[in-house]
């Protein structure tokens, strides 16, 4: 037994545990340095020596967490696709999948998401673009699930409407639209233009855009469901 009154089987899990929290730290202490630079400087720019100064580590500690500087923005891919998803099913949630969500996700994405984190845009919009066959795997897997995520969405908006779409395509092809609207205002304003007052602007109006367009690819013999309509006294 030792001094804590642990017994030797008891101490070696907590050493053990120990160990994972602070490779746990480190690895995201490294990963972090990478999204600054990456977003910064650009990914081809940046050098494994310039991470581990960030991160005040050696040059040999990257290698021991990273095989190399390509892993560790295929990491970076699926956190900030984590992150992005995460972010944007609170807001359909908090909005109750009703018309109003449109509005809400657009502005949690552009007027919250890209404006608190411009690193995180750059590396999912830019820097990730024309790399190499995995990388360019891992983009494909994280926006196939965030317009996954988005038809699912949709389609739950619909529902809530007593709406049908016209074709059993339109919500995927409306979540398909979405995420390209996105991509694009983000890249045009914040990426290539720098106009962040501009993204204000623009998920409101990309918010109406789309709404008329989810309105359009109803099906017109579908007549929408008077939840709250009271009836008129006899």
């Amino acid at each position: 037994m030792t001094k804590t009154g642990k017994t030797g089987d008891d101490a070696v899990p907590r050493r053990s545990m120990r160990r994972l929290r602070e490779k746990e730290n480190r690895s995201n202490t490294l990963l972090k340095a990478a999204e600054t630079l990456f977003g910064q400087k650009g990914y081809h720019q940046t050098s494994i020596e310039e991470i581990a100064d960030l991160a005040e580590v050696s040059t040999g500690a990257v290698y021991f967490y990273f095989k190399n500087k390509e892993e560790l923005l295929i990491k970076l891919m699926q956190e900030i696709g984590h992150d992005l998803r995460k972010a944007l099913g609170e807001e359909y949630r908090k909005s109750e999948f009703s018309l109003d969500s449109f509005r809400n996700v657009a502005f949690a994405f552009l007027g919250d998401f890209c404006l608190r984190h411009p690193e995180k845009i750059a590396i999912f919009f830019r820097e990730s673009v024309g790399q190499s066959v995995e990388v360019e795997e891992q983009r494909k897997r994280v926006f196939v699930k965030l317009t996954s995520d988005i038809k699912d969405a949709i389609i739950r908006i619909s529902r809530g409407q007593g709406r049908n779409f016209a074709t059993e395509r339109s919500p995927e092809l409306i979540a398909v639209c979405i995420v390209g609207i996105y991509e694009r205002i983000a890249c045009h304003y914040l990426l290539w233009q720098d106009h962040p007052t501009e993204v204000l602007r623009m998920a409101e109006e990309s918010a109406a855009f789309m709404l008329g367009g989810v309105n359009s690819l109803f099906a017109p013999d579908a007549p929408k469901t008077a939840k709250h309509e009271k009836k008129a006294p006899k």
